[in-house]
Parts: structure tokens; C-alpha cells; sequence
């Protein structure tokens, strides 16, 4: 038999030794080469040991039944995706042309860590003309897509056993991003009596020592409700009494607002300018969710923390992406004409869906004024009592939207995803032919012959 040298771990050193090769004469009940072999070797396992954080951290609800529906598609199911927070519009054909012409003309290569100066340039221009903010291209930050834009500006901005107070609903990603920075999310509830808006005595009541930071999302994911600048202005009075405090203005929902409905940069009000960090984007307003392109506008000690962490991370953004941005701004104010057709029709999209819900006994649901949700109070549909004939007992927001996407195939999220138990979010970001459909499909499920409320 011929015999081979090799490295062994054993007891925790490692020894050369002799190892045979197995030949086609070896017996099987005999001692091959391999067993010699791993009679020597001491395997161990591998410390799969994960980073406490995310003990604490929840994966997304909206992927998860977007996932759901995904799989049933897959198998040939007719599914109805209401979940995700997705223009189906097309990327306007002017900013398309831009893309394209980047990488016809070798617009390919890495860009500046924080943008291109034309970019960074450009929104500039549109801080000053569209919200009355003077801002210089350092102050800055282009990133891959909002999302990474506010997880930047936490980085940047709070400490471990800071709080960050996070009225509800809210978007599902604010409070596991605030722990993974090692930050407490304190979230504040708002109701639907209140236009779901947070109050100045709720702000107040929830200011602590440990305060750093508050989120504002105006126009609301998942609500759709817009902060009149009138409220705005009373929150900006508590803000200023606490040094300490920032305020993190998520405004990337800023152009999808309905008549007469006005959007107020938080960073525009009196005093506000140093203590805010605005983050907006291309993905809603511009059906660029697919080009991953967000940005952050900051003070500039922010910013440049930003910035630093981009640069250890993701880099800049990139090249294509940048380039058709450009474009996009250039359509003018408001995004210009094609965002005006978009948003006339997910005007029309909304009355459409609000009508039908409001239609449904048991449902409550107001006009919200701006985004491409709706977030109903169906509290009446799941609790003690509540169930749907050949499907069982509804206990609450999560067994409903499974009911409603395994019966009905029309897949929404549970409210308990955005701090809202009682609720469901329905996205009307599809065509109106999609909608009737769903909600056919949705009044069909909920009809008093197979479905019976929960006992009051």
C-alpha cells in the first residue's frame, strides 16, 4: 500500500504523519486510508455564534409576505401583490435615455465616495427651489438608495443607550435599524383620530435626558398622513428646549401628495436647520426603486460621519444610477411632468381603493393625503369570535393576511409590522384593473356569508 504524508490536527496540535492509500486490493473490513485518516483527525464545530444585536432585530414583514405571494406565483397561483411599497410605473423614458447614454459612454467607472460633483450639485438646486434649503454639495451624501441614507445618519448621530423616539405607524425598517446602532427606539403611538400625527404632548411626554433623536416620515409610509407645517412648527419649539435633540426628516414621499395637501421640509422651519438631517431619494417619486439611488442632506459635521462610514462600507454609489439622477432632477420642480401623470393617477388609484374599503361594515379608513397606502383599522376582523368559514378562527393581523392571501390571493401587510396591531397595509401602487380585481376579490372574502366579525 502506498503510503502519503499529510497534516493532522489532533488534540489541538498538528502532526505530520504517514496515511495509506486505499487500492482497489483493500479489504472493506479492514482499516482503509480515509478511517486511518480521520481516527487522527478531531473534528470540531464551527462557532456559529451570531452578534447579540440581532437577538433584537426582526426580519420584514413586507418581504416576508412578498415572499408568501412570490411563492404562490411560482406555483401558479393568481396572487395579487398589494405588500410592497412599489411604483409599477416604468422609469420615465428621459431619465431611462440618461442610463443609457451612461453606459453607451463609458459613464461605468467609480464615482466620488459621496456622489458626483453633478449630482450632489443638482440637489442642491432642488433643496433650494422645491424646500427653501441652502445646502453646499459637501453636505451631501449619495447613497444606495434612502434606506442606506438613514441607516448612515443613526450611525453618525446616536450613541449605545440613546433613545430615538419613532411616532407609530411607522416604516418597518426605523426601530430595527435604531437597535442595530445600539440605540432604544421609544415609539410613540399615534391614532387614526389624529390623522395618525404626532402631538406636542406626546413628544413632550416621551423626552427624556437619554433623548437624541425623533423621525419624521411626512408623506407617511404606511400612513400617508403629511405634518401641516402649523403642527410642524409646534414640534420644532419642543425640539429647540432640548439641546441634545436631532430630528432625522424622511421626506422621500415628498412629490406623491394630493391637492391641497403641501409638503414642509423640517429642516426649513426656525432654528431646525442645524438640528436636522433630511434624507430623500429617486425610488418613489421617480419609479427609480430598482436604480438604488437615495440621499442625505445634513450639517456638515453629519455628513462628513456619513460619508466616513460609506466609504468603509459600500462606496460610492453607482455610476449609471448617478448619472440618470441628474436627469431626473432636471425635469424640473415637483419632478415635472411625468411625476405629475404618476401621481394623478395614484390620486385616482386612492379614491378607488378608499371608496371600496369604506364600503366594507366593520372597516375604518380616512382619505390619506399623500403616498400610495392606505392603512385601514380592521380591528373588527380579528379578535375573540372572528373567523372565516373553511378557514378557522382569526385571531389577529397576521392569521388575517394570511387568510386574505391564501383565500382570497391578494397579499397585504399586517399592521403589527408598522407598530400598528390593528390595521392592514394596502398598497394602491398597481393599475386600477389590478385594484378592481383585489378588491373583488377582498369584498368576496369578507362577505357576512363566510365571514363572521369578532364579538364586541
Amino acid at each position: 500500500m502506498l503510503q502519503n504524508t499529510r497534516s493532522v490536527h489532533f488534540g489541538g496540535t498538528t502532526r505530520r504523519v504517514s496515511v495509506p492509500f486505499a487500492t482497489h486490493s483493500t479489504k472493506r473490513n479492514s482499516m482503509s486510508g480515509h478511517s486511518k485518516f480521520n481516527a487522527f483527525h478531531v473534528c470540531k464545530a464551527v462557532d456559529q455564534t451570531l452578534n447579540p444585536l440581532l437577538d433584537s432585530v426582526k426580519p420584514s414583514k413586507t418581504m416576508a409576505f412578498t415572499d408568501l405571494a412570490t411563492s404562490l406565483k411560482e406555483r401558479g397561483v393568481d396572487v395579487i401583490g398589494l405588500a410592497a411599497g412599489e411604483p409599477d410605473f416604468d422609469t420615465p423614458k428621459e431619465i431611462a435615455d440618461a442610463g443609457v447614454e451612461a453606459i453607451r459612454t463609458g459613464i461605468t467607472h467609480y464615482t466620488p465616495n459621496t456622489g458626483t460633483s453633478a449630482l450632489r450639485k443638482e440637489i442642491c438646486k432642488k433643496l433650494k427651489v422645491d424646500n427653501g434649503l441652502d445646502y453646499s454639495p459637501d453636505q451631501i451624501v449619495v447613497s444606495n438608495g434612502a434606506k442606506q441614507a438613514i441607516w448612515q445618519a443613526l450611525l453618525a448621530a446616536v450613541s449605545p443607550g440613546d433613545e430615538v423616539i419613532v411616532p407609530a405607524p411607522y416604516w418597518v425598517s426605523y426601530t430595527e435599524m435604531v437597535r442595530l446602532a445600539n440605540a432604544t427606539p421609544v415609539v410613540v403611538e399615534t391614532t387614526s383620530d389624529e390623522d395618525f400625527l404626532l402631538s406636542p404632548e406626546k413628544l413632550r411626554k416621551a423626552l427624556t435626558p437619554r433623548s437624541r433623536l425623533l423621525i419624521l416620515c411626512s408623506p407617511s409610509n404606511p400612513t400617508g398622513a403629511i405634518y401641516p407645517r402649523s403642527l410642524l412648527l409646534q414640534l420644532a419649539e419642543i425640539v429647540k428646549d432640548h439641546p441634545r435633540l436631532l430630528v432625522l426628516s424622511d421626506e422621500i414621499y415628498e412629490y406623491i401628495r394630493y391637492h391641497p395637501a403641501e409638503h414642509h421640509s423640517f429642516a426649513a422651519l426656525p432654528d431646525m436647520y442645524e438640528r436636522t438631517l433630511t434624507v430623500n431619494g429617486f425610488s418613489k417619486a421617480y419609479a427609480m426603486t430598482g436604480w438604488r439611488l437615495g440621499y442625505l442632506a445634513a450639517p456638515i459635521r453629519f455628513a462628513k460621519a456619513a460619508a466616513i462610514i460609506q466609504s468603509q462600507s459600500t462606496s460610492g454609489a453607482n455610476s449609471i444610477s448617478q448619472h440618470a439622477a441628474v436627469a431626473a432632477l432636471k425635469l424640473g420642480p415637483g419632478g415635472g411632468k411625468p411625476v405629475a401623470q404618476m401621481v394623478e393617477a395614484f390620486q385616482s388609484r386612492r379614491d378607488y381603493v378608499v371608496r371600496r374599503l369604506q364600503a366594507i361594515p366593520g372597516v375604518k379608513l380616512a382619505t390619506p393625503p399623500g403616498a400610495f397606502y392606505v392603512l385601514p383599522d380592521m380591528r373588527n376582523f380579528f379578535g375573540s369570535g372572528a373567523a372565516a368559514e373553511g378557514y378557522g378562527s382569526i385571531p389577529d393581523s397576521d392569521t388575517f393576511c394570511r387568510y386574505l392571501l391564501e383565500k382570497a390571493h391578494v397579499a397585504v401587510v399586517p399592521g403589527d409590522a408598522f407598530g400598528a396591531p390593528e390595521c392592514i397595509r394596502i398598497s394602491y401602487a398597481a393599475a386600477i384593473e389590478t385594484l378592481e380585481k383585489a378588491m373583488d376579490r377582498i369584498c368576496k372574502a369578507l362577505d357576512p356569508a363566510v365571514y363572521t366579525l369578532r364579538k364586541n
